[in-house]
């Protein structure tokens, strides 16, 4: 799987994806890029889109896009955070497809 980390992501996130071909935004140089540009252009290379942005799926049409996305709702951007789930973002992350959005939770505490 090509996994692609939104520049709103810790980018230390990419060490729980084990064997998957991870980059961030930053990596790929499109930092300047807004939304619907950053999906356009990541669509081309890789599979999935991982962010923490939960507006995203309702300010683009996603199903447009040959490019899966994972929400992550997490209480704050830190990777000890994302630990907690690291397994149901594997999760997300393997059965994604294209056009579509799964969401991630935190438990609650």
């Amino acid at each position: 799987m090509r996994l692609l980390i939104d520049e709103c992501v810790d980018p230390r996130v990419r060490l729980l994806f084990g064997d998957h071909k991870v980059s961030n935004v930053h990596e790929q140089g499109w930092d300047t890029l807004g939304d619907g540009p950053l999906l356009a252009a990541a669509q081309k290379d890789f599979d999935v889109l991982l962010t923490i942005d939960g507006g995203l799926e309702f300010q683009q049409n996603l199903a447009k896009f040959q490019l899966g996305v994972v929400v992550v709702h997490a209480p704050k951007n830190q990777l000890s955070y994302y630990l907690v789930i690291q397994h149901e973002m594997l999760a997300a992350v393997e059965r994604a497809s294209p056009g579509k959005v799964i969401h991630v939770r935190t438990p609650p505490i």
